[in-house]
């Protein structure tokens, strides 16, 4: 296999979201974007308790996108003005189709505060092409255990297809757009192969452990979180250092202008002025305050 050369190598660090501190490793001052893929968060760990829980995001809008939460640990309450309401734990995936405009909520289970713990997870915001952005809302759900699942030769690696296809494994999240997103679990020693097509932009992002991509390039905690595929080769390779978690993402490029604000991912800023105007008159739905 022809492996991917690296275009960029970048950090993950902390910024201020309100009152929640958490890591953003696109956008950054060095990556803009990786076409589609907008914008990543990896949020927590946080200790959340009856006394503090600084993880709870109210009810808000979306267009023109659809925002994907990979939740590593802990436990959420989904609610959207779809009507859905659905408990997210650890392992699990919420894949939200905004299209042309949700309201929903999520934070931690009521029971999960009482009972405190670790909350910690990724929010990717993933671009919708012009022609979808005003399609209609859906969210799905997909839980740790029905992923399926391709194991390494070595069976040191196991990586969960959430979207798209590995080795002619196919994920259970139905996209808009052609998308891989695989979460990689990996041991200590444990070296695997990930071919994706060269029409994808892909990216690699580290949320735990140690790897080496590609034989040269290491991720590492507070150092190189983040890696940037070039589209010149048919894969990349991992050697985990240490046990170790990483999120792959690659997608076809849509090639268009991106105006955004705030929860609103549009191609022009009249489309802007459009959905803050369309929230205000109530027109994404409501969904009451928890």
């Amino acid at each position: 296999m022809r492996l991917n050369s690296i275009k960029r190598v970048g950090r993950s660090d902390f910024v201020n979201m309100g009152s929640i501190r958490l890591r953003q490793p696109l956008p950054t001052q060095g990556i803009d974007m990786v076409d589609p893929f907008i914008l990543l968060h990896h949020y927590g760990p946080y200790e959340i308790s009856d006394k503090s829980n600084p993880f709870d995001l109210g009810p808000h809008p979306h267009r023109g996108f659809e925002p994907v939460t990979f939740l590593v640990q802990g436990e959420q309450l989904h609610r959207d003005s779809l009507g859905n309401e659905s408990v997210v734990k650890a392992g699990d995936v919420q894949w939200t189709t905004a299209g042309r405009g949700i309201v929903h909520a999520e934070g931690p289970t009521k029971d999960f505060v009482e009972k405190g713990g670790i909350i910690e997870g990724i929010q990717l915001w993933l671009n919708l092409p012009a022609e979808k952005k005003m399609m209609e809302a859906n969210y799905q759900h997909t839980t740790y255990a029905d992923f399926r699942v391709v194991t390494s030769d070595d069976r040191k690696i196991d990586t969960r297809i959430i979207a798209g296809e590995l080795h002619q494994t196919y994920g259970r999240i139905a996209t808009q757009t052609s998308v891989n997103a695989f979460m990689i679990e990996a041991k200590s020693d444990g070296v695997e192969s990930f071919p994706f097509s060269d029409l994808h932009q892909g990216m690699l992002y580290l949320l735990k452990g140690k790897a080496r991509v590609n034989n040269s390039t290491v991720l590492e905690l507070d150092k190189n979180q983040l890696i940037q595929f070039n589209q010149d080769g048919e894969g990349f390779t991992i050697e985990a250092e240490t046990n170790s978690l990483l999120l792959f993402l690659s997608g076809e490029p849509l090639h268009e202008e991106v105006a955004t604000y705030g929860p609103y991912v549009m191609n022009t800023q009249t489309e802007l002025l459009e959905a803050m105007r369309d929230y205000q008159m109530g027109k994404m739905g409501f969904l009451p305050v928890n």
